[in-house]
């Protein structure tokens, strides 16, 4: 069975050949019928000629409502129609499940993406959402194509952990006690792991210990923020790309993250054109502007000081205010980028205290050896740093952050045996797809969106 992308790009009149898919569109006329069949392989349709003369035409036509499944043999031929140059003649037409027209959920309309939303099992047949699976996919392929071809070895960071990597405490407590029927204290050493355990908020710590026998590797999976947030840019479960390089600096974590960026907007540009050209035209027209910037032009770099020098003299009026020592917020981040420089821009050297504790103290004991990577539209993509690589540093920055050794003593033990300087950079992976779509909420671009109160489907 060919799939309707190959035969669009390849079919040719006369062809023979079998199509599965779901009826898009259904117009009846009278000589003959045709439908529109998409199979999810692209955004465009197939149209299926049905005539007359195929056995059971009229009961057929009764089933083929938008939402019905079906597999077609037929020859392709020319189209006299517009924007289309073949279409399937059928011989044979078989219904597989029927939609009542009456109660499909999704007929041939506009539907808010908040509708949608609440119809996450069958929203994927819809053009926008369709199209967004796709460029994740071809993004997805293309980030582990980068990495492999650098030679980084993939690995597999545990779900469940013990450690806060980010020191935020913002996690989902994981525990088979039957806690309804507990008062009082609760025993962890009684519970499954003997400890507390949570859902993993990055694989940072894990990647590092692995990076210090491979030398570089790189991390894709789920993790998890318990923050109680409900905006358009927040997920409860969400997944992260989280490269790590021993032997490595500041600049080379610089570098490695915008050759990255670069080449993973170009590969989802030369795989998925229909489908970036859709987002262009129907949600965000800077969709293609937007990827143009980040392949072609050099990303600007500039510290922490310097950033909050070019606030502090901007004409613009910010709904907060900026001084050096606090975080930059969205807002400033999105000036620098959008406005300033147009293009994205990597910021280094942030102040140590708002910065985690494993990030590598500078000269200045004031700053750490941290970058962020600024896009239009998006603000922060990427957030790295080298790594604090010296034992006695990284045991006084835990001190002063509240964190026991105690509980990071095999993290310690790697500055115990064979230390080197090492680097590494954290991706969210739908934060990169909707700043790749021009989607507005991030809850669009995956598949079962988990936020506060929503752990539907």
């Amino acid at each position: 069975m060919i799939r309707i992308a190959e035969i669009l790009k390849q079919g040719k009149p006369g062809d023979e050949l079998t199509v599965a898919g779901w009826v898009r569109t259904k117009r009846e006329l009278k000589d003959f019928s045709f439908l529109e069949v998409n199979d999810g392989s692209c955004l465009s349709n197939l149209q299926v000629i049905l005539e007359p003369t195929l056995p059971e035409y009229g009961t057929l036509l009764k089933r083929l409502n938008t939402g019905a499944s079906l597999q077609v043999n037929g020859i392709l031929s020319e189209s006299p129609s517009k924007g289309q140059n073949i279409e399937l003649r059928a011989d044979r037409l078989t219904v597989f499940g029927d939609a009542d027209p009456l109660d499909y959920p999704l007929q041939k309309k506009r539907h808010s993406f908040e509708f949608l939303r609440t119809i996450a099992h069958l929203r994927p047949r819809t053009n926008t959402i369709g199209a967004v699976m796709r460029v994740k996919n071809a993004a997805a392929n293309s980030i582990h194509r980068f990495f492999q071809e650098r030679g980084f070895l993939w690995i597999q960071s545990p779900i469940i952990t013990a450690s806060d990597c980010e020191g935020a405490g913002e996690m989902f407590k994981v525990t088979s006690l039957d806690l309804e029927r507990l008062s009082g204290k609760v025993d962890y050493d009684l519970d499954f792991f003997g400890q507390k355990a949570y859902l993993t908020v990055s694989g940072q710590l894990e990647a590092e210990v692995m990076a210090m026998a491979f030398s570089n590797v790189y991390t894709f999976g789920p993790t998890f923020r318990a923050e109680n947030s409900n905006t358009s840019r927040h997920l409860a479960e969400f997944w992260m790309v989280e490269p790590e390089m021993a032997f490595c600096d500041l600049q080379g974590d610089q570098d490695l993250a915008e050759s990255f960026l670069k080449e993973v907007f170009k590969s989802v540009i030369e795989n998925c054109p229909e489908d970036m050209e859709f987002f262009d035209q129907r949600i965000d027209q800077s969709v293609l502007s937007t990827a143009d910037n980040i392949i072609n032009k050099e990303f600007a770099r500039i510290t922490y000081t310097e950033a909050v020098e070019l606030l502090l003299k901007s004409p613009k009026t910010f709904e907060y205010s900026v001084e050096w020592g606090i975080d930059l917020q969205s807002e400033h981040e999105r000036y620098l980028a959008e406005e300033l420089f147009k293009r994205p821009v990597i910021v280094t050297n942030y102040p140590k205290n708002i910065k985690a504790f494993y990030m590598r103290l500078n000269d200045d004991d004031q700053t750490v050896a941290a970058m962020d990577i600024l896009v239009p539209k998006i603000g922060e993509i990427i957030g790295g740093s080298q790594r604090e690589e010296r034992l006695d540093v990284l045991e006084q920055r835990m001190l002063s952050c509240d964190i026991p050794s105690s509980q990071l003593w095999w993290y310690l033990d790697l500055r115990r045996y064979g230390t080197v300087p090492h680097a590494g950079f954290g991706l969210g992976f739908e934060r990169l797809v909707q700043l790749m779509t021009g989607m507005s909420n991030i809850r669009d671009v995956i598949a079962f969106a988990r936020t506060p109160g929503n752990a539907e489907f």
